[in-house]
């Protein structure tokens, strides 16, 4: 009979393999961190799209799958695919000792996750909107001391300096608070997502005070990201997905008119098929 900590353990090197990493320490640290202590007593609502189905027992082993395991099935509301979430934290790739900004905490399970990454002398600051999900959170992450959660928003709340953001909820901009909250060198990874259709996750890397670069790596779909949602912008980048390979874009353009390089067109920022302009 297999432990849980051994379904724990090929679980890791699963998800973060067929993720396209073979990142020794990101598989670590989903080994260490127990997904049964972030989603609540079993059995367990398993998202199937439509709806939910329950596991077959509270054996915390079926939880070590790539599912979706409903937190707050009348929202919507789920702890994400592994899968995704492994090729997200991979692109982030945060380190030991650097500081951490999550956006969308819900309760826990991917913050610990960061907080395992960064380890004792890095910081994860978890911003969770959703009162219920953050008082979960709360108790869920309070063995460690690296860690701290705001149960508030995210758009609205000051963002401290950081190495990374990663965001768990599907905006159609970046707000500008999370671009100057970005270190050189900072990564913000975040779901880029239209009203009405699939979006992609967008990587951008500060390079200095004013040149950022920007991947777009992987088509997802995601809750709305509450205050960082606008339908104008919404068409633009819908329109962007249908004529427009994910592969071409290259940067993200602050304060500057728009030029023949442009990917998509945003209010005070845009998504060019050129390299940073002072790269």
């Amino acid at each position: 009979m297999n432990t849980t900590a051994e379904y724990r353990r090929f679980y890791a090197e699963f998800i973060v393999r067929c993720s396209g990493s073979t990142d020794e320490r990101l598989m670590r640290a989903f080994e260490a961190v127990p997904r049964e202590d972030y989603v609540g007593k079993g059995p367990w609502p398993v998202c199937v799209g439509s709806g939910y189905i329950p596991t077959i027992s509270d054996d915390p082993s079926l939880l070590y799958q790539d599912i979706l395991i409903g937190l707050a099935t009348d929202r919507g509301i789920n702890n994400g695919q592994p899968t995704l979430h492994a090729c997200c934290l991979a692109e982030a790739a945060p380190t030991e000792g650097e500081s951490v900004v999550h956006v969308g905490a819900g309760t826990g399970y991917y913050t610990a996750v960061l907080a395992t990454l960064v380890g004792p002398n890095g910081r994860v600051v978890g911003f969770e909107r959703e009162p219920d999900m953050a008082e979960r959170a709360a108790l869920n992450l309070r063995h460690l001391a690296q860690v701290e959660l705001r149960a508030e928003s995210a758009t609205e709340a000051e963002i401290p300096p950081c190495d990374v953001i990663y965001v768990n909820a599907g905006a159609t901009h970046p707000p500008t608070a999370w671009l100057d909250a970005l270190s050189i060198g900072g990564r913000l990874v975040f779901p880029l997502t239209p009203n009405d259709r699939l979006g992609v996750m967008l990587k951008v890397v500060r390079q200095s005070a004013t040149a950022y670069a920007a991947t777009a790596f992987k088509r997802a779909a995601f809750i709305p990201c509450i205050g960082a949602r606008d339908d104008a912008t919404s068409a633009s980048l819908t329109a962007a997905l249908e004529r427009q390979s994910l592969e071409e874009v290259r940067s993200l353009r602050r304060g500057t008119r728009p030029d023949e390089t442009a990917w998509c067109i945003g209010s005070g920022w845009w998504l060019s098929t050129a390299k940073p302009a002072d790269a």
